[in-house]
């Protein structure tokens, strides 16, 4: 990421003592109220819940419809940190194989639904007993007020270290990704010159910086005027003004980019959904330009250091991301239908290089296991394809000791790619109509430290492997210019050295798009030994058993 990318190789290694030796607040240990669990055997089933007009209905259905004192069923209006009958009772019908429940949505007040979670439940012994699981509306688009239409012109993007237009267009760039610290853009105005901007939601007034927003305002206006396409990565840093967002789980001295954000207590929750509209308004359409794309968290499964939460329990972690990426949703969402929200993983599909994180298939099964389970919805994917290690100089062949042609592989990058976006083809993984997911690799990039040739084959390669996949819709190239300490670690992924002189890659990536492309992948195939196209139509895959090239 723009910040600090180094991050991701050198502080997981360094906390991750540390993070398992504090991790004493466990699963079990954090139970209590609002504990997400997994429940089976209910008997009514959630059939939908949208929205219509100012009602949100909710139909629902069963085999066998259970007991009851009243034959009455009762629908509980729960908070994400709620859990069963501690909610709100929203609606009520007879109880039969069929009902539905119709209540108002109340947006924009105090009693607002649009980001809470549904149940039905009856009475048995005088108590509420609840008879299905947990279910979100689905249709958050139905009450946007500022749709608008979507940038897409072109998968070629970068996510920039600096904001030279001329560079951009002259690569052909289309796509940008940034990224937005979230605890910094709250609270009073951190310079008077810029008066704090209110923004009011669900009958509260909350504070926003706008010094700090001037950078994002300027981003996303520059981005606009030169029609760039662009998405944003929010991430949860600490500070003060954000102290309220940051989970209970994560209020410790681990120190890392992202913190799990605060889905466990009522200011935190309302203050992210607030947050979540008050970006959506801002960011579609007016005076700034638009965000087409939100990326919720950045590389969700490394918990240490990325999303971090002091437990190790997989549910858990999950659980309470499924509820911030809802808030972020459906807040998203109500306010432009046509934005796209993206959750994020890396390529560490089947193997931990920090043993405090997730595996990110793992991860992305259960995100997936909850999204179904609460109701289905058009959510879409971001996932960083690096070579493995990160500093791999050959896209094209890996080491058969971290990347293989089978679901098992220990990693997902460019090169067995396709294992991905086949995972998410299958019936389970598909949105509500049916459709293979938006997949954005949002984030990529490949070393020159041991050679521009291996550099500019990769890239080329690792381009036409993305264009020709059909579920691909972004290729985000790591920073345009190198960054010194980088270096260090021979990670020079820029298409520029550091004096701003262009490398052979500079040109590779220009021209991919256009007629001369085919002047570059003759270049790239020379280098491979292969012809690239031939290559990424076959599926050829290439291992080596070492370092080097021909090992």
């Amino acid at each position: 990421m723009s910040k600090n990318i180094f991050m991701k190789k050198v502080l997981g290694i360094v906390m991750t003592a540390v993070t398992v030796m504090t991790a004493v607040l466990s699963y079990d240990s954090f139970i209590g109220e609002g504990t997400q669990v997994i429940a089976a055997g209910r008997p009514v089933n959630i059939d939908s819940c949208t929205i219509s007009g100012g009602q949100v209905v909710v139909n629902v259905s069963t085999a066998s419809a259970p007991g009851s004192d009243d034959g009455k069923y009762y629908l509980f209006a729960d908070e994400v940190y709620q859990d069963g009958t501690t909610g709100k009772v929203v609606a009520s019908a007879d109880k039969g194989g069929k009902a539905t429940f119709s209540f108002d949505l109340g947006l924009g007040t105090e009693n607002s639904n649009l980001s809470k979670k549904f149940l039905v439940a009856v009475k048995s012994g005088g108590s509420y007993v609840q008879v299905s699981d947990e279910h979100y509306i689905t249709n958050p688009e139905a009450v946007a007020t500022k749709t608008v239409g979507r940038n897409d012109h072109g998968m070629k993007g970068i996510l920039p270290n600096d904001a030279n237009a001329d560079t951009f267009k002259d690569l052909g760039i289309a796509q940008m990704v940034y990224n937005l610290y979230m605890g910094d853009i709250v609270g009073p105005s951190s310079n008077p010159a810029y008066p704090t901007t209110e923004f009011s939601y669900d009958g509260k007034t909350y504070q926003f910086n706008t010094a700090a927003l001037q950078q994002y305002d300027g981003f996303v206006r520059w981005c606009s005027i030169n029609n760039f396409q662009l998405t944003l990565t929010i991430l949860n840093n600490k500070t003060s003004a954000g102290a309220d967002l940051i989970h209970p789980l994560s209020r410790d001295s681990h120190v890392c980019p992202g913190y799990a954000m605060n889905t466990k207590e009522d200011g935190g929750t309302q203050h992210l959904k607030a947050i979540a509209a008050f970006l959506a308004d801002r960011y579609s359409g007016g005076a700034f330009g638009t965000v087409d794309n939100w990326v919720i968290g950045n590389e969700i499964n490394a918990r240490t250091e990325w999303y971090y939460m002091n437990s190790t329990n997989i549910e858990l972690n999950v659980s309470e991301y499924v509820k911030a990426f809802r808030i972020f949703y459906n807040g998203i969402k109500s306010v432009n239908g046509n934005a796209r929200v993206y959750n994020s993983i890396d390529q560490e599909w089947n193997r931990k290089s920090n043993p405090g994180c997730f595996l990110a298939k793992e991860y992305l099964d259960r995100f997936n296991y909850y999204m179904n389970r609460e109701g289905n919805v058009d959510w879409s994917l971001s996932v960083h394809p690096y070579n493995a290690p990160l500093f791999d100089p050959y896209a094209w062949k890996q080491q058969a000791e971290y990347v293989n042609t089978s679901l098992a592989t220990p990693y997902i990058t460019i090169e067995n790619i396709y294992l991905l976006t086949d995972y998410m083809c299958k019936p389970e993984f598909l949105n509500p109509a049916g459709q293979v997911r938006q997949i954005s690799l949002s984030e990529i990039g490949y070393t020159s430290s041991f050679g521009e040739d291996a550099q500019l084959a990769s890239i080329v390669y690792a381009y036409t492997m993305a264009k020709s996949n059909p579920y691909i819709s972004s290729f985000i190239l790591f920073r345009e210019t190198d960054d010194a300490h980088e270096m260090e670690s021979h990670i020079a992924q820029g298409l520029k050295n550091l004096d701003g002189s262009k490398k052979m890659s500079y040109d590779a990536y220009k021209y991919m798009d256009t007629k001369q492309a085919g002047t570059y992948k003759e270049k790239a195939s020379q280098i491979i030994g292969q012809n690239v196209d031939e290559m990424v139509a076959n599926r050829t895959f290439l291992k080596r058993n070492g370092w080097f090239l021909n090992d």
